[in-house]
C-alpha cells in the first residue's frame, strides 16, 4: 500500500513537472521515461530493504517458480529452461562445495568463452555465497596472472578449450597455492583437477540459502575487468545494489517478457553480462547465447531463433552493415536494439538497411557511478538530459586543458562547468545513491579515477574521462576520451571527429586516430590506422581531397598507417596507445606507411623522409 502511494505521488509529480512541456516533441518520450524511472527506484528501494539480501540470484528463483518450463537458454542445438538451468547450477555448487571445499566469501575466476556453463558456474558461485572474478578468456600469460591475482582468488575454472593457457601459468598459480579445476571429464596434468565428471555426479537438488546468509546488499557479486588501451587490466568491483541497478536497462528500453535477446557478446564483460544476460533475468525472457559475434551469421540466427532484440556494442553494428547486401535484410523479428558506441553514420546506415528497429543507446562506464540513456531515439546521442535523472545525481561537464590533461579551474581553485552546447569533462559525484566502488587492490588507480575539491571544499566526484556535450534540448554526445584527444599546432584535435571523416571515403571499412610525437615538434601529430575495403587500393589524391575539403590543416592526418585489420580490444575498442608508441619509422614498421607532404599530397613514407624528420630539416 505505502508503495502505491509513494508510486502515485511520483507519478503526479513527474506529470506535474512535463505538463508545461506538453508542446515539445520528446513530452511523451519524457513522460514514459519519467514513470520508469519511478517504478525502478521504487523497486530498487524494495530490493535494498529485504532481508535476507535479495540478490539477482534470489531474483533468478522466483522466475524458476513462476515459469519452470519457460525457455532461458538457448545455445548452438540445444536449449534449457529456467528449472534446468536451477538444477544445473545446484549440481555445480554441490560438486564445487565437495569437492573444492568452497564457503561464503571465497572468490572463484571464471576463464572460459560464452557458453551454457560460464552461466551455471555464475549461478552456482552465488549459491554457495562466493564472488565470480569474469577473466577475459583472450588474456595469457603475464595478464592472465595478473587478472587472477588482483581480487586475491584462490580457485580458478577455465574451459576445456583453455587448457594450454592455463598450463602456461599453472607454475605460478600452483606456487601460489591455487586450486584450478577445468570443464573436462578428465586430465592428466598435474595441478589441474576435472569438474564435469564431480558435477555428473552430483545431485541436483536445492541448497540452503544458508550458505550464503552473511551476503548483503553492498558485498561484492562480481569482478570485472576494464578493457584498457594499455597496460593491465582493472578489476572493477560489482556489488549486489551495482548489479541490480545496472540490468534495468531493459526495463527502460520497455524489454517485454515474451522478447528473445540475442547475446553475443562476451560473458566476461558489463554489457553481455550485466546488461544482456543479468537484464534478461531481471525481464524474464529468453537468451539466444552465440560464443562470439559473426557478422555473416548474425541475421540468420536472428531468424532462426525468432530473436526480438539484440546487443551492439562498438563497431558490431557497422560491421552488420558492411556485409554484402542482401534480399532479405529486412526479414526478421528484431524491434529493438540496446547498446552503446553507435557512430552517428552507421546508425543511418542500419536503420535504412535492416528496417525500423528501436535503437536504445545508453553510456556509462563498468566502473562508472552515473551514466544515460537515449530514450528517445535520436540519432547520435548516447543519451538525454531529464528532470528526474538530474534531482536524483549531480554531475556536471567541466572546462579540460587537453594540453595539461586536467581540468581548467577559476581563480578560487575550483573547476569551472562549460555552458550548453559546449565540450567538458562529465564528472558525477560520488555520494550514497551513486557510489564508485573502484578497483580492486588497485588504491592508485582507484584515487587516479577521483576529482576532489570539484566546486566546494570537499566535494568528491567520479572522473569518468570522456569529454562529452549537452545540447540545448538536453541530448548527450559524445565527443572523445581524455588521452585520445590530442593537441597540435595549439589546437585540440578530436581522434573520433578525424576517423569519422576518413570513414566516409567509400574505399576505407576501419580507421583509428590517434597523435604521435615528433622530436622537437610540441604535442603530438595526427596518425590514422586505416583497414581499406576488400579489393579496393589507398587513394592518395582522394585521400588528401577528402581531408582538405572537410578538416582543418592541423586535424588533418600526417601519417596514415595501412593495416589489415584494426586492433580493438575484446570489447572492440580500439587500440590508441600501442600504435602511437610505435609511431611512423618505415624502418620499425612492416604495414605500408603514407606521409602527407607539404601538405598536398600523400606519398610514400620512406627512411630518408623519416630520418629528415626526427633530424629537424623538415618542419611539419
Amino acid at each position: 500500500m505505502i508503495t502505491y502511494i509513494l508510486y502515485t505521488a511520483l507519478a503526479g509529480l513527474a506529470l506535474l513537472v512535463l505538463l508545461p512541456r506538453l508542446k515539445t516533441r520528446y513530452f511523451f518520450q519524457d513522460l514514459s521515461f519519467a514513470i520508469s524511472s519511478i517504478k525502478i527506484a521504487i523497486s530498487l528501494y524494495t530490493i535494498k530493504k529485504r532481508k535476507p539480501c535479495y540478490s539477482m540470484l534470489d531474483g533468478f528463483l522466483d522466475k524458476v517458480a513462476k515459469h519452470p518450463h519457460k525457455k532461458f537458454i538457448i545455445f548452438e542445438e540445444s536449449s534449457y529452461t529456467y528449472s534446468q538451468a536451477d538444477k544445473e547450477s545446484n549440481k555445480v555448487a554441490r560438486a564445487l562445495s565437495t569437492h573444492a571445499g568452497l564457503k561464503e566469501g571465497d572468490t572463484v575466476a571464471l576463464f572460459l568463452g560464452n557458453e551454457p556453463h560460464f552461466v551455471w558456474l555464475w549461478l552456482a558461485l552465488t549459491k554457495l555465497g562466493c564472488i565470480s572474478s569474469l577473466l577475459n578468456c583472450n588474456i595469457r600469460s603475464k595478464s592472465l596472472v595478473h587478472c587472477f591475482s588482483c581480487c586475491d582468488a584462490k580457485f580458478l575454472v577455465a574451459g576445456a578449450d583453455l587448457k594450454q593457457a592455463v598450463e602456461e601459468v599453472l607454475p605460478t598459480l600452483t606456487e601460489q597455492g591455487v586450486r584450478v579445476f577445468i570443464l573436462s571429464e578428465h586430465c592428466e596434468v598435474e595441478g589441474i583437477e576435472s569438474l564435469s565428471d564431480k558435477v555428473q555426479q552430483a545431485s541436483d537438488q536445492p541448497l540452503s540459502p544458508q550458505l550464503r546468509a552473511n551476503v548483503n546488499i553492498k558485498s561484492p557479486a562480481l569482478y570485472i575487468y576494464t578493457s584498457g588501451t594499455t597496460g593491465l587490466p582493472k578489476a572493477a568491483i560489482i556489488n549486489h545494489e551495482r548489479l541490480w541497478r545496472s540490468t534495468f536497462l531493459q526495463s527502460i528500453a520497455a524489454v517485454r517478457s515474451d522478447d528473445v535477446l540475442f547475446v553475443c557478446l562476451p560473458l566476461y564483460h558489463t554489457s553481455g553480462f550485466v546488461m544482456g544476460l543479468c537484464g534478461a533475468i531481471e525481464r524474464g525472457i529468453t537468451v539466444v547465447l552465440k560464443r562470439k559475434f559473426s557478422a555473416s551469421n548474425f541475421w540468420n540466427d536472428c531468424r532462426k531463433y525468432n530473436v526480438t532484440v539484440i546487443q551492439y556494442i562498438g563497431e558490431i553494428m557497422r560491421y552488420l552493415c558492411n556485409t554484402p547486401k542482401r534480399d532479405n535484410d529486412k526479414d526478421h523479428k528484431v524491434r529493438l536494439a540496446l547498446g552503446n558506441g553507435l557512430r552517428s553514420d552507421t546508425w543511418e546506415d542500419f536503420l535504412q538497411r535492416f528496417g525500423d528497429i528501436c535503437i536504445c543507446e545508453c553510456y556509462g562506464a563498468t566502473e562508472g557511478n552515473l551514466g544515460f540513456v537515449n530514450y528517445c531515439g535520436k540519432v547520435g546521442a548516447i543519451g538525454k538530459e531529464h528532470f528526474l535523472h538530474k534531482m536524483g545525481n549531480k554531475y556536471a561537464l567541466i572546462k579540460y586543458d587537453t594540453e595539461k590533461e586536467e581540468p581548467v579551474k577559476n581563480s578560487k581553485g575550483f573547476c569551472i562547468e562549460v555552458p550548453k552546447g559546449e565540450t567538458g569533462l562529465f564528472v558525477g559525484k560520488i555520494e550514497e545513491r551513486a557510489p564508485f566502488s573502484g578497483y580492486a587492490k588497485n588504491h592508485q588507480q582507484t584515487e587516479k579515477k577521483k576529482l576532489r575539491d570539484v566546486f566546494v571544499k570537499g566535494d568528491l566526484y567520479f572522473n569518468s574521462g570522456d569529454l562529452l556535450k549537452i545540447d540545448k534540448e538536453g541530448f548527450v554526445f559524445f565527443q572523445d576520451r581524455i588521452g585520445d584527444t590530442f593537441r597540435w599546432k595549439g589546437e585540440n584535435v578530436a581522434t573520433t571527429e578525424v576517423a569519422d571523416h576518413l570513414l566516409m571515403l567509400d574505399f576505407v571499412e576501419e580507421a583509428n586516430v590517434y597523435g604521435v610525437k615528433v622530436p622537437g615538434h610540441e604535442g603530438r601529430v595526427g596518425m590514422a590506422a586505416v583497414k581499406l575495403k576488400e579489393n579496393m587500393d589507398f587513394d592518395t589524391k582522394a585521400v588528401y581531397q577528402h581531408v582538405k575539403n572537410y578538416l582543418p590543416s592541423y586535424a588533418r592526418p600526417r601519417f596514415v598507417r595501412l593495416q589489415d585489420a584494426v586492433v580493438v580490444t575484446g570489447t572492440f575498442k580500439q587500440m590508441k596507445v600501442k600504435l602511437g608508441q610505435e609511431g611512423f619509422d618505415p624502418d620499425a614498421i612492416s604495414d605500408p606507411l603514407f606521409y602527407l607532404e607539404d601538405n598536398n599530397n600523400y606519398v610514400p613514407m620512406t627512411q630518408q623522409i623519416f630520418n629528415s624528420i626526427t633530424d629537424g630539416k623538415i618542419r611539419l
